[in-house]
């Protein structure tokens, strides 16, 4: 067990709340763990109750950006247990962010005993409803107050938790995307495999573009060629393409290294399909809809863990995938992830952490 402080709210604000009709991140629950890092080590870490933190105007991170972040949820399962999917994999992630913004590394045994124990208190704020979860948010940014461009010398570690219903107001439904035109997310050396602010950041004017036209997220193109495939603003990619299913290849550096679809990759191969990490090109998927070759696309991440998509705009041409209904493969991939998560499956395959 880790050295963790804790001081409880006095009273709890969830009667102020409807968790059975939930906004993606909109509610938070009633305590936060914060850790600071000073003199070259993390001092003890801490559970307090949630509130606003006190910063100074010249803290760096808000001038040059080094903040990075995770996502992970907590589930309810049907014997009334908590789950916490695949926390093992989120620590090894955030490390890797860390380490290319030049922040230091938190503890693996922090990071986990840490959000076990914040969970665990926060309990009954995890929504009973099957599709809604606790979404849990660790992140670290810098606090040193300078101007001048190199790595601070303090930081901050936090998790917040919000208690969430399904991220995409379509559900499990059919989503549509387009790609990303003249914008690029990530290149080559950049930081596409970090969950790193700047990614997120640099998203957001195409996707609001995206959003005006009618579609619900960018489906991004490589930086170099704006050809290739590469991720959707919060998902991987893949497709299904005369019943091989495709996805881009995470070696380049420019694509996130997502759980969920490691979590897919897993599963799929296991039941016998054919699962080919290679890039694939827009072109491709367009030329195998006009040869009736396409047989779904769907994508994969830790908010709407398996997400069909129904249309795809690419230029002046647009497509619907599978009558823009929803897959039979991205069905039993949500049906089996969702069903491990929930306790309804068993985990074979180690994946979920249990809080008795």
């Amino acid at each position: 067990m880790i050295d963790l402080e804790i001081k409880k709210v006095e009273k709890s604000k969830i009667d102020n709340y409807d968790l059975e009709n939930l906004v993606f991140g909109t509610i938070f629950t009633d305590h936060m763990l914060i850790m600071e890092y000073k003199d070259e080590k993390w001092e003890k870490p801490k559970i307090v109750p949630f509130g606003e933190i006190s910063v100074n105007p010249a803290m760096c991170s808000l001038h040059y950006g080094q903040l990075g972040f995770e996502g992970l949820k907590a589930f309810k399962t049907v014997d009334d247990k908590i789950n916490i999917f695949r926390i093992d994999k989120n620590c090894e992630r955030f490390e890797k962010t860390c380490e290319r913004l030049c922040m230091p590394k938190v503890p693996k045994e922090i990071f986990i005993e840490g959000i076990k124990e914040l969970v665990s208190l926060d309990r009954a704020w995890i929504p009973q409803k099957k599709g809604s979860s606790l979404y849990i948010r660790p992140f670290i940014f810098a606090t040193e107050p300078f101007l001048g461009v190199r790595p601070s010398k303090t930081y901050y570690y936090m998790v917040i938790l919000s208690p969430v219903g399904p991220y995409y107001k379509e559900g499990f439904n059919p989503v549509k995307l387009i790609t990303s035109g003249k914008y690029s997310r990530t290149c080559e050396g950049g930081l596409g495999f970090t969950k790193a602010a700047a990614n997120y950041a640099i998203s957001l004017y195409p996707a609001t573009e995206a959003q005006k036209k009618g579609y619900t997220q960018v489906l991004w193109l490589d930086g170099k060629e704006h050809k290739y495939v590469e991720e959707v603003g919060t998902m991987n990619f893949f497709c299904v393409i005369d019943g091989e299913i495709l996805t881009p290849p995470i070696d380049t550096g420019t694509i996130l290294p997502g759980i969920t679809r490691e979590s897919v990759i897993k599963i799929l191969n296991d039941k016998g399909y054919k699962v080919t990490e290679r890039r694939v090109s827009i072109d491709e998927i367009f030329e195998a809809n006009e040869n009736g070759k396409l047989d779904e696309i769907f994508g994969t991440g830790t908010a709407a863990v398996i997400s069909p998509v129904g249309e795809l705009a690419h230029e002046d041409k647009k497509i619907v995938i599978n009558n823009g209904e929803t897959g039979p493969i991205a069905k039993m991939l949500f049906d089996e992830i969702t069903g491990i998560q929930y306790g309804e499956k068993p985990d074979k395959y180690g994946w979920n952490f249990i809080i008795e």
